[in-house]
């Protein structure tokens, strides 16, 4: 079983140890302005680093994925629809639903590429697949 940490505990721990240190210090005549501004500065590294910065490269990832889309590809939309591309016009895609079912959406509706890793993840239906 794996050990984890939780959000919460590291919250906790950013927070109060700054605050026994400058606690301690201000017995002594204080530590200053950078010690009053470094738990601010604790957490806005915690954030960038653990949420801000992962969500920018799961965000440029997902772009990528919309500029190198190509007639073929298999998607998922943001409505939860599995579609196949027919044709892509700037913003535009032309995809097929079903057999005679053509649709026009926009390309940032595309919610998933589908690759052969994640369609072995998603153990995708055989209906799905054709």
């Amino acid at each position: 079983m794996k050990k984890s940490i939780d959000l919460p505990v590291i919250l906790v721990v950013l927070l109060v140890i700054p605050s026994i240190v400058s606690a301690q210090t201000t017995d002594r005549g204080g530590i200053g302005v950078l010690g009053n501004f470094l738990p601010l500065i604790l957490i806005f590294v915690f954030f960038y680093l653990f949420l801000i910065r992962p969500q920018q490269k799961k965000a440029k990832e997902h772009q990528k994925s919309l500029n190198i889309l190509k007639k073929g590809d298999k998607v998922i939309t943001s409505g939860g629809i599995y579609a196949t591309v027919n044709s892509i016009r700037d913003s535009v895609l032309d995809i097929k639903i079903a057999d005679g079912v053509n649709v026009q959406i926009a390309r940032q509706s595309i919610a998933t590429v589908i690759t052969k890793e994640v369609e072995e993840q998603a153990k995708i239906s055989d209906i799905v697949k054709k």
